[in-house]
């Protein structure tokens, strides 16, 4: 079932009017109706779906969660529902051994009934968390990066990322062709904050004086100098102050376009 569908499903259950919700929240009526019947471009922002959530007496966070889902690209969507069934499998079968108290030789012919191999278990990637996409990379010329406005851990557009679990990584597409051949226009590049920076490392670069910012190889140099290299050998490489970076992140993972 769609979010709108939850959504309207809820509401009529609840005898409320698109009127009466649209006030409540403080969206129009004609907004509200184009959640309702999924004709909105976009899944609507957390805001209103906090308000939603709020009128409309569900749990907490739940219209968000869905809404989440739905942003999703459709590979990475694929892949994080395997992850969420394999996860649920795996508590239904914690739970029947509990629920039943079984002995250590049932234990053993419950996991084989299931194949579950214990030895490689541990060895999958966690689920990790959703990263904001929240602008573009320029893999090029510099330019002037624009956040959106959004606060951290926040955007119209997320990517779940296995086993990365920074809150405050972010991620950005490529625009340029300056990073190429790992990097191309359109991959989905994710930087991480609590990344540690090395000479060679593939980074975001935010500076200052002007405010701008680039994606390239940096190389830490003498006297604080800073070179920003492309992989591309057509283009040159940028010697600048470091004094005027005031972020550097390094990519952690990369969705190529595909």
């Amino acid at each position: 079932m769609s979010l709108g569908q939850i959504i309207r499903n809820r509401r009529e259950e609840m005898g409320l009017t698109l009127d009466e919700v649209a006030a409540r929240i403080g969206f129009s009526k004609p907004y509200l109706s184009t959640i309702e019947t999924g004709r909105v471009r976009n899944p609507p922002r957390d805001g209103c779906l906090y308000k939603l959530e709020q009128v409309l007496q569900f749990e907490a966070g739940l219209l968000q969660h869905i809404a989440h889902l739905e942003r999703m690209p459709s590979d990475i969507k694929q892949n994080f529902e395997a992850v969420d069934a394999e996860n649920r499998r795996l508590r239904g079968i914690i739970k029947k051994i509990s629920e039943n108290k079984v002995s250590f030789e049932q234990i053993d012919d419950l996991l084989g009934d299931e194949q579950i191999d214990l030895a490689t278990a541990g060895q999958k990637l966690s689920p990790g968390r959703f990263v904001p996409i929240i602008n573009k990379a320029s893999a090029g010329q510099f330019m002037d990066f624009d956040d959106l406005g959004y606060p951290v851990g926040f955007a119209d557009d997320y990517a779940r990322c296995p086993d990365l679990h920074d809150p405050n990584a972010f991620a950005v597409r490529v625009f340029g062709d300056s990073m190429e051949p790992k990097f191309r226009e359109g991959d989905l590049v994710i930087f991480s904050p609590a990344a540690e920076v090395h000479s060679g490392d593939d980074c975001f670069i935010r500076l200052t004086l002007p405010h701008e910012s680039t994606f390239k190889r940096v190389y830490f140099e003498a006297d604080n100098q800073v070179r920003l290299q492309p992989r591309n050998q057509k283009y040159a490489p940028t010697m600048v102050d470091g004094r005027r970076i005031n972020g550097i992140y390094r990519a952690v993972m990369r969705y190529e376009q595909l």
